[in-house]
């Protein structure tokens, strides 16, 4: 067995007002213009993240074919999703901005009418927000399955709030694996400057996962990019206090899975049990697979899902099978490009 566990982040989870409007949104602006599925149902097993209440909701996951993970965009229908308290600050606990690739920062942030910044690394950033005041950071990477014209990527990593730094490494450097550290600074920083709380004198370690070469959808999904920021001198808020799983803002990041029950010993034995664990497949209409979460030490959530059934000839009515086809065997680049043939235009 592969000491891979996970290949790549498959999506990010966005709680927004309007699934449908947001879709346009990201496909417009960042190329995410391919849904794998288009989902409503009740989140019945999540009821240990929802206060006990099922939420229906409408799930919409949107890919760019150029790689990187897609955006789970996320609306509940009900009970009505609920907006933060406050204003997320940077090093506040959670996910505060997902990371989006780019082939060149500099030209999609030109188009964006934004401006870049040099990362620590000396890599050009720049920071977008999407219509709901979600913050997005365009970053550079190296790991494509195909390049477009506009720049685009998917979802490379994210930036997590967190409380206590060497905790949180013990989860993600140590356990998950993303074990490459790009960078561990302190101080204030000017790439920071613009961001809500971006002026407050923080740690940040960038970890880095190069792409596996393992799982089906690791060509797509490529490098993985997690970012830990901690406060050093004032006291984070809690980005989701008094509020749960399915509402406004960023509800969780999710890893491609390759074997869910050694990945369960793995997160048990280190002190991080499963919260929610579907068992079994779990049906997403279009998709199914096993899916399970676990909390990082500050409560973020961190989904982990093992595809049993995904779409490649959409249109035909066409599913493959992996668990029979062997988890660790990566599909043909024909056969993922496929997935493009869903491409919707705005």
């Amino acid at each position: 067995m592969s000491k891979n566990l996970f290949t790549g982040i498959q999506q990010v989870g966005i709680g927004v007002p309007d699934a449908e409007a947001a879709f346009k949104w990201y496909n417009k602006h960042l190329g995410l213009d391919v849904p794998v599925f288009d989902d409503v149902a009740r989140a019945e097993l999540m009821t240990p993240h929802t206060n006990g209440v099922v939420r229906e909701r409408r799930a919409i996951l949107a890919v760019n074919m150029a790689g990187g993970g897609g955006a789970e965009i996320w609306q509940s229908k009900d009970p009505a999703p609920l907006s933060p308290l406050r204003e997320p600050k940077l090093g506040d606990l959670g996910i505060f901005a997902v990371k989006m690739k780019s082939s060149n920062v500099e030209k999609l942030a030109e188009s964006l009418g934004r401006k870049t910044y040099k990362s620590p690394s000396g890599s050009d950033i720049a920071w977008l927000k999407d219509p709901y005041g979600n913050q997005l950071q365009l970053v550079p990477d190296n790991s494509w399955f195909k390049q477009k014209a506009d720049h685009t990527g998917g979802v490379l990593g994210v930036i997590i709030g967190v409380s206590d730094m060497e905790k949180s490494l013990t989860l993600y450097k140590d356990v998950l694996g993303i074990n490459e550290v790009v960078y561990d600074e302190e101080g204030s920083f000017t790439d920071f400057a613009e961001l809500t709380g971006g002026d407050r004198k923080v740690r940040r370690v960038l970890l880095k996962k190069t792409e596996s070469g393992e799982g089906a959808f690791y060509k797509l999904f490529g490098n993985i990019e997690i970012e830990l920021v901690q406060l050093l001198e004032d006291k984070p808020e809690v980005i989701m206090e008094g509020r749960s799983w399915g509402d406004l803002g960023y509800i969780h990041l999710c890893f491609d899975t390759l074997d869910m029950k050694a990945f369960k010993a793995k997160t048990e034995a280190a002190g991080f049990p499963f919260t929610v664990d579907s068992g079994a497949t779990f049906d997403m209409g279009e998709a199914g697979g096993r899916f399970s979460y676990i909390e990082d030490p500050d409560g973020t959530l961190l989904e982990f899902v093992e595809t049993h059934k995904v779409p490649v000839l959409k249109k035909l009515g066409i599913f493959i099978n992996l668990k029979k086809r062997g988890m660790l065997k990566p599909l043909p680049n024909w056969m993922i490009s496929t997935l493009g043939w869903g491409k919707v235009k705005v």
